[in-house]
């Protein structure tokens, strides 16, 4: 790992198909947006360090999971994750979007200390509502 990066996270992209999670994933990781771009076949997949509050994080980005965008809210709900939306094509929330999901990562430490590598992340149930963002009306913190 790098000197000045304190972690790599490990992100999946979830989405309805044709709803743009590869499209998503080029506008954050490398500013462009591609209105022809071919539906994933298989895995997309690829690698973005970012600065947030003065942390460096080193994102590893897969997308490969098609699920409704109900059935999406649902799972972070019942698991205290974060919803988020977002739009490649207009760039709104995008960066945002990534940054506010570093940022509570990087505030739970024991979602990414090393002590808790390779062995998977434990949830508990939070009640609906609580949480915050930066985000504003891009991103839904459940």
């Amino acid at each position: 790992m790098d000197e000045d990066v304190l972690t790599t996270l490990k992100i999946l992209i979830i989405g309805e198909s044709g709803v743009g999670k590869s499209s998503l994933l080029l506008r954050f990781t490398d500013d462009t947006f591609d209105p022809e771009l071919a539906a994933t076949i298989g895995v997309d997949f690829k690698v973005k360090t970012i600065s947030v509050d003065g942390n460096k994080a080193k994102l590893a980005i897969w997308e490969n999971r098609e699920v409704d965008r109900n059935e999406g809210l649902k799972f972070a709900r019942k698991h205290s994750m974060l919803f988020i939306e977002a739009s490649a094509k207009t760039c709104d929330g995008v960066q945002c979007a990534f940054e506010e999901l570093v940022e509570k990562i990087i505030q739970t430490p024991g979602l990414w200390e090393s002590e808790n590598q390779n062995k998977g992340v434990k949830l508990t149930h939070r009640e609906e509502g609580q949480g915050g963002g930066a985000c504003g009306g891009y991103c839904s913190v459940l």
